[in-house]
């Protein structure tokens, strides 16, 4: 029973109340030991008293919440009484967090890619880094090869599953008249083992096991047999029938692979077999190809990398012209993860998110940095209320405590206004950085909570500076004579923290200029041909023959030409070509061009002329090469490569191409990468895939409507595609017209930031000098006179904060962003003052403004008390 006593007793009364119940227990254990328990079990339940019972722990911190709510009863009254400074400190913090809101809702849905596949954490796929002979670096590519896969399946145990996959199935299914162009993926049997997408009908376990079988998503069916079950039923693309055997719920867009339709893999390897010179099973062929391993619980990685060794040690000593290695990737490390080449689905790289998080961090530090600033500039008015405080008996903890609460709720304040800015930005921010809709950025419930946390963090990261600094004042010594407080460290912390602040402003003003200047200089950068009025068609597989002779009845088309790629805008197609030596091969960028290319795009000639012939009739024969290509193969001059003949192997054949012009050298790939030797062989009709028109029209609206009418009576399947050759070579660039936007953006939002502490520094000053300001007027000062002596602080902080950014963002991006650029801009003093000089104009006015209104006012009003 002591032990009931003891959970209800208040501590102070229980060694007292034990005392007397043990004294009357021994008392009555005289006379009879049961009839003194039942007593004192009666006892211990009449002393149940409320004098006796100690106080429930929610009562015990009850002084804890009072304690809580004068915290925020004083802070609220500081806010009200300040209301300037408040409105700068909310909206400053307000500005920032919209963009910390926007990355948190960013990286949070980058992080649920993959997380519903439920055996994530143990499935992986292999990556290959490939080396040639003819290159530095290796590339580092997301697929592999076909034998890889295989390899492991026949030879290697501890593995699960083994699941080969291949990209890039494209198709017009049809049903009846009912005909959809899709884009899917090959898949081996293993698919639904290894992954968790719902087979809403079919069998998972032999959907993808015969040939031609192939898996709708949910959207495709319904578009193909609208409301009937396609299980069992037949589609055609051409010649070709696959067996529907499944439909799939649609692909969730959190997820790496992206597709419309699933083709059994068999159907691919049966094609390949059916090709004498395939080259599908090479250990080479590791473009296209994608392997997935799902290992055993508990399984781990490194056998597995051992295995992948000892495959590329034996088969690398059988090639001697190139070099692989093998890794394994997590597939919840792909989004967000490595940038690398030949992703089967969307990707965001953690280097991106790195950097556009370091340059938002930057926006959020100079908010925190404006309330610290104020909060120590306005320490002194408040030293005495630390004071009262702390005789009344705050302890300095609880002195801290106050003042960084306060600094949540001026944040927690900003984070509802920072949600509506949020909402603003976000649309702007999905056109700018994200690709093919890989992200809804849809506001979710656990957003809420992160954004509360986030909210007070932000206000401790604000708010404990200026706390520590307030805490530490001595209550004598405030109340005895506020005069001899010193605050010499928290003014030079304050001067320090307005410089950073203006570092990080006149640096992202610059950035924003040397961006743009990047992005103006590549779009006006002479390529060494014309791209003027030039409109590019996809032909999507239709006869370029028939669509040229429709398109050229069109008075608005002066001239027309196919080809094979755009060039300038980032793709590439290369061959080996050789000349006299037979060991000697060059790595040459290819073109497939008719006769009329070179001439509907200007290309200037050095020797030599166009092709002879309208088009190739069996197999190419003719070349046109570049002068860099001419000298790759020691011509003197670039008539001596007149009629002699190159050889490679192109489209599966051996052929021999007779040179028949020198074009000057022109980019082929995009400005930022050095010339290369290139060529345009003549093609024949099944090796163009775009066709060029030349363009004269002032309406190009309705041009476009006319060229889509003759489109649409060739192909009733794939919808019409055109685009301006200079809107695409736009595009090209887009990387950097984002870094330009970005930068530009992010500079806004910190001058507007810097700006508001600036003119809440500009004015704590003249209210604190104002007696200054009038006995100086009495004096016999002018109004310049006022503006330069109040100024001149601001104005050397000025200075010291441009000394240090125009040569750090020099630096940064000579050696960071610009240092892979070929061709570049030369970056001048007009790129570097620019950020110095809208700064010294925005501290000028701010600083004036403020200066002016203080020098007006009347000195007999100020110095009438004294």
């Amino acid at each position: 029973m002591d032990k009931v006593v003891e959970s209800y007793c208040r501590p102070e009364l229980l060694e007292d109340l034990l005392g007397d119940l043990h004294e009357y227990y021994y008392r009555n254990c005289q006379k009879s030991r049961s009839q003194a328990n039942l007593i004192f079990f009666i006892d211990v339940v009449k002393f149940f008293r409320l004098y006796t019972v100690r106080k429930p722990k929610i009562f015990r911190q009850m002084t804890f919440f009072n304690l809580i709510g004068n915290y925020f009863k004083t802070s609220t009254r500081s806010l009200r009484r300040n209301r300037l400074f408040s409105t700068i400190n909310v909206v400053g913090l307000a500005i920032s967090m919209s963009v910390g809101i926007l990355m948190i809702t960013y990286v949070n849905e980058l992080l649920s890619y993959d997380q519903f596949h439920e055996k994530a954490d143990r499935t992986y796929r292999i990556l290959t880094s490939f080396k040639g002979i003819t290159n530095e670096q290796p590339f580092d590519l997301a697929s592999t090869s076909v034998f890889i896969g295989k390899k492991l399946q026949e030879d290697y145990t501890g593995l699960e599953k083994v699941l080969i996959m291949r990209r890039n199935f494209r198709a017009d299914l049809a049903k009846e008249e009912n005909v959809i162009a899709v884009e899917g993926l090959y898949a081996a049997e293993e698919f639904f083992d290894v992954f968790s997408f719902k087979l809403l009908s079919g069998n998972a376990a032999t959907a993808l096991k015969r040939p031609n079988s192939v898996v709708l998503t949910e959207k495709t069916a319904t578009k193909l047999f609208k409301d009937k079950n396609p299980v069992g039923e037949l589609v055609t693309s051409g010649e070709i029938s696959y067996t529907v055997t499944g439909v799939i719920e649609d692909v969730p867009r959190n997820s790496h692979l992206q597709f419309e339709v699933l083709v059994s893999f068999s159907t691919a390897e049966n094609n390949a077999r059916n090709d004498e010179e395939t080259t599908f099973f090479n250990y080479r062929n590791v473009w296209q190809n994608h392997v997935y391993l799902l290992l055993p619980e508990g399984q781990s990685i490194d056998a597995i990398q051992v295995n992948l060794d000892q495959i590329a040690q034996t088969e690398n000593a059988n090639h001697d012209r190139f070099d692989m290695t093998f890794e394994l990737e997590n597939i919840l490390e792909i989004v967000p993860g490595r940038d690398l080449s030949n992703q089967i689905g969307p990707n965001m790289s953690w280097t991106g998110i790195y950097q556009l998080g370091g340059l938002m961090l930057i926006i959020i530090i100079s908010a925190c940095f404006n309330y610290t600033n104020l909060s120590i500039a306005r320490s002194l008015r408040r030293a005495k209320e630390v004071g009262v405080r702390k005789v009344v008996g705050a302890s300095r903890g609880q002195v801290f405590v106050q003042f960084v609460f306060e600094a949540v709720i001026i944040s927690v304040l900003a984070v509802f206004f920072s949600y509506g800015l949020y909402l603003l930005i976000k649309p702007q921010f999905m056109y700018l950085i994200l690709e093919d809709e890989m992200l809804s950025m849809n506001f979710e419930l656990i957003h809420a909570l992160y954004f509360l946390l986030f909210a007070v963090f932000i206000g401790f990261l604000a708010g404990v500076l200026p706390s520590i600094f307030l805490s530490k004042l001595k209550a004598i010594s405030v109340l005895r004579d506020i005069s001899k407080v010193k605050l010499f460290k928290g003014v030079s912390l304050r001067k320090v923290l307005i410089v950073v602040q203006f570092v990080a402003s006149i640096a992202l003003i610059i950035g924003s200029t040397i961006s743009y200047r990047q992005y103006k200089y590549v779009l006006n950068f002479d390529l060494g041909f014309t791209t003027e009025n030039v409109l590019n068609i996809p032909l999507k597989e239709n006869d370029s023959k028939i669509l040229m002779s429709e398109v050229t009845e069109l008075p608005e088309i002066l001239r027309t030409s196919r080809s094979s790629m755009v060039l300038s805008t980032g793709s590439i197609w290369s061959e080996y070509f050789k000349y006299q030596d037979p060991l000697d091969s060059a790595d040459v960028y290819i073109n497939y061009v008719d006769k009329e290319y070179v001439n509907v795009h200007e290309y200037d000639f050095v020797a030599g002329g166009t092709f002879p012939f309208e088009e190739a009739v069996e197999k190419p024969k003719f070349i046109i090469i570049n002068e860099t290509l001419a000298k790759r193969f020691n011509f003197e001059t670039p008539q001596d490569a007149i009629g002699q003949k190159l050889t490679s192997r192109l489209r599966r054949e051996d052929v021999s191409l007779e040179i028949i012009g020198v074009v000057s050298d022109f980019q082929y790939t995009t400005v930022g990468r050095e010339m290369h030797p290139s060529c345009f062989v003549h093609g024949r009709p099944t090796d163009f895939d775009y066709l060029n028109l030349v363009v004269q029209t002032e309406d190009a609206v309705a041009t476009m409507g006319k060229l889509e009418a003759i489109w649409s009576k060739i192909d009733k399947v794939h919808p019409f595609e055109a685009e301006f050759y200079d809107d695409q070579i736009q595009q090209a660039y887009s990387d950097q017209a984002v870094l330009f936007k970005v930068f530009g953006f992010l500079a806004f939002l910190a001058i507007s930031i810097s700006s508001m502490g600036l003119l809440g520094m500009a004015v704590f000053t003249t209210e604190t000098r104002i007696k200054e300001i009038s006995i100086r007027k009495v004096m016999g000062a002018s109004e310049k006179n006022l503006i330069y002596i109040l100024s001149k602080g601001f104005m050397f902080m000025l200075i010291v904060a441009a000394a240090i950014a125009v040569p750090l963002t020099y630096l940064f991006f000579e050696s960071v962003i610009l240092v892979e650029q070929v061709n570049r801009i030369t970056i001048g003093a007009v790129e570097l003052l620019s950020g110095v000089v809208l700064i010294f104009g925005l501290g000028i006015l701010t600083i004036g403004w403020q200066t002016s209104k203080a020098a007006k006012t009347n000195p007999a009003e100020m110095l009438r008390s004294e």
